[in-house]
């Protein structure tokens, strides 16, 4: 039985991987989860309600913005998160193809 030749496109795997990377931290799901609960959300209550320090919400939240995983808004001095759900989706759905083709 002959194996599929397996072409990676580098660009998309580094992409993928830090989709993967924000994804995978507890407390990013957590402010993840947070922001979908709200619609869009100031970024004072994320670590006010979370009880987090202001540095480590800014930490998190640079990586989910790195991956296109929330977006931002600026209104006067607030910067306002809010999830993207169209890429959010994308990762889910890779993943699941990846998932089905890894049982075959």
């Amino acid at each position: 039985m002959r194996k599929a030749k397996v072409i990676i496109n580098d660009d998309k795997l580094q992409v993928s991987s830090e989709i993967l990377r924000a994804l995978a931290h507890p407390l990013r799901m957590k402010i993840l989860e947070f922001i979908d609960e709200h619609e869009t959300i100031n970024v004072n209550k994320i670590y006010n309600t979370l009880k987090l320090e202001q540095s480590i919400t800014s930490q998190h939240l640079r990586i989910l913005r790195s991956a296109g995983l929330v977006e931002t808004v600026r209104d006067g001095k607030f910067i306002h998160y809010k999830v993207d759900y169209d890429r959010l989706a994308n990762a889910v759905k890779a993943i699941g193809a990846f998932l089905s083709i890894s049982k075959r």
